[in-house]
């Protein structure tokens, strides 16, 4: 393909990602994790962080780092990215891939997002159960689904007001999936 057809097809694509909401208005563009962050904290838009798999064909056989692809979790070959949206799940910021055996956790830390939220705006992220000790290290900023409190013996009235309290993190949380699969 030759420059001219790869600029025709994005001159036709943009207009098309537009509409789907994937710029945040003509004049700001994201580019890193800290843009997205202040951009979150000027707004006061809350954002919402995934990780989340990409497929990818077996690395050769010589290859020495092979065995990293192998994600633990689906027994694939595949590469991780850390997807940050905002409230209405337009995709701020994807990161570059690694292989598949990282977790969402240690993505998030490897790109600085702890120090970033401690030394940055007063940000809310809302994250899935995988990032629970983020929490606590980023001041409280990034909020996770309730833990269960009681193991063995709960009150009547626990189970209801937690089940309550983890169908509204996740209501809240869905429109990452959305701007992922966008």
């Amino acid at each position: 393909m030759d420059r001219s057809t790869v600029t025709r097809a994005f001159g036709e694509v943009r207009p098309l990602l537009a509409e789907r909401g994937c710029t945040i208005s003509p004049d700001v563009r994201l580019r890193t994790l800290a843009e997205v962050i202040g951009h979150l904290g000027e707004t006061g838009k809350t954002g919402i962080i995934d990780g989340t798999g990409i497929r990818v064909r077996r690395p050769a056989v010589g290859r020495k780092d092979r065995d990293k692809f192998i994600s633990g979790k689906n027994k694939q070959n595949a590469v991780k990215a850390m997807v940050l949206t905002d409230e209405q799940g337009r995709l701020l910021f994807c990161s570059p891939t690694r292989p598949g055996s990282c977790a969402g956790i240690t993505r998030a830390r490897e790109l600085g997002l702890v120090k970033l939220l401690v030394e940055g705006p007063a940000v809310e992220i809302l994250a899935d159960a995988g990032y629970q000790g983020l929490g606590a290290q980023a001041g409280g900023r990034v909020v996770t689904p309730p833990h269960h409190k009681f193991k063995k013996d709960a009150p009547d009235w626990y189970e209801e007001v937690h089940e309550g309290r983890r169908k509204a993190h996740s209501s809240r949380r869905i429109r990452v999936e959305h701007g992922i699969a966008t």
